[in-house]
């Protein structure tokens, strides 16, 4: 079991100065106590998803060198990777500014990121090229084929999209 309880990995937040120029890591959570983290590929930086950290997610993520997660729609802690066994191994963790939000490089153990069976919950754009005047825009694949099936790894576990 890995030991989760305060102190945590991070530094109480004392200036600004400490912040934006010193090497305390200090996140700041927002209200809801989470902190946003945008996963990139180590292979290609290519943005694989985003994901929200509460402290607990955090810090397991530093201790284990595998990501973990707050889910905000099963309000649950999540290890990526606890269902469909595509773990993601961290192998940076990049720290904004004013440290709200991070970029978690990893390498992927696995074909994809996303719940849909994507490669990468990025798998649209937004078509710039043909924006309308008064309609929704229009989303284009850059990701053509999903890399695994996600109605066979994900069998019987409830789809966290909601409306």
């Amino acid at each position: 079991m890995t030991d989760t309880s305060p102190p945590y990995l991070f530094a109480a937040r004392q200036s600004v100065e400490q912040v934006e120029l010193g090497n305390d890591f200090a996140p700041r959570f927002d209200a809801a106590g989470l902190l946003p983290a945008v996963v990139t590929n180590i292979e290609d930086n290519s943005i694989l998803m985003l994901g929200y950290m509460n402290t607990e997610a955090l810090e397991l993520t530093l201790r284990t060198g595998h990501a973990h997660f707050w889910s905000r729609s099963r309000e649950a802690l999540w290890h990526k990777g606890e269902h469909s066994g595509f773990t993601q191994t961290v192998e940076r963790i990049l720290v904004d500014d004013d440290q709200d939000a991070i970029i978690l490089v990893v390498r992927l153990d696995g074909p994809g990121s996303c719940h849909v069976g994507f490669r990468s919950c990025f798998y649209r754009e937004i078509d710039l090229a043909a924006l309308p005047a008064s309609a929704p825009a229009r989303l284009t694949r850059t990701e053509h084929e999903c890399a695994f099936d996600a109605e066979s790894v994900y069998d019987g576990l409830p789809n966290p999209t909601s409306l």
